[in-house]
This record gives C-alpha cells, sequence and structure tokens, in this order.
C-alpha cells in the first residue's frame, strides 16, 4: 500500500511543479508596462486591387451566359417543314 501512495504523491507532486512552471512561462510571456521600456510598433498596410476576372460572382454569371446561349443555338429555329 505504501508504494501506491507514494506513487499518488509523486504524481501530485510533479503535477503541481508542471503547473508552476507553465504559469511561470506564462507570465513570462506578458508585456510590462514599466515607464523605462521604450517598445516601437510598427505597421504596415497593403491594399491589393482586385481584377474582374478574379471574382466568383462573374464566372457564375458568364457560365449561365454561355449555357444558355448553347441552348438557344441547338434548339434551333423550331420550325420543321
Amino acid at each position: 500500500m505504501s508504494t501506491v501512495s507514494l506513487k499518488n504523491q509523486l504524481n501530485k507532486f510533479g503535477i503541481l511543479m508542471l503547473t508552476f512552471f507553465f504559469s511561470a512561462l506564462a507570465f513570462a510571456q506578458e508585456a510590462t508596462k514599466t515607464p523605462n521600456m521604450d517598445v516601437n510598433v510598427t505597421t504596415t498596410k497593403t491594399t491589393t486591387t482586385e481584377q474582374w476576372y478574379t471574382n466568383p460572382i462573374y464566372w457564375v454569371i458568364g457560365g449561365l451566359f454561355v449555357i444558355i446561349l448553347i441552348a438557344i443555338i441547338a434548339r434551333g429555329n423550331g420550325r420543321r417543314d
């Protein structure tokens, strides 16, 4: 029974130590707001223009137009003598 209890205690201690170190790592990642620390952050914004043929709605409308055009041409005049 003592070995099971010892393993249980070691597991609990190991979890405690892991929790401590992970919280220390997480705390180290936070930015500090001290007046002596100067942090310069520069951001750049790039804008891209999109060509009309990259928009999918034009491809859908063009496809529908082609299908309708092929259907009208394949249908023909409709009168047969």
